[in-house]
């Protein structure tokens, strides 16, 4: 079963979620290779998970 980069980039960025830092490393690593519809995706479902983790919401503005 083929993964799609979107998935596959959440599921990192989730194991990641315990370091802030890491995580914008690893956002700002995926966006270089999204493409812009995929970005799009990410992007809704970063609004959605940062909510969740207030202290991962400075890692937001690579997608602004």
């Amino acid at each position: 079963m083929k993964v799609s980069m979107v998935a596959y980039t959440k599921n990192i960025l989730e194991s990641v979620s315990f370091d802030p830092k890491l995580f914008c490393k690893e956002l700002e690593k995926a966006l270089k290779k999204l493409l812009p519809y995929e970005v799009e995706e990410l992007t809704e479902w970063l609004l959605f998970y940062t909510n969740q983790k207030p202290e991962l919401k400075e890692c937001l503005i690579y997608i602004k």
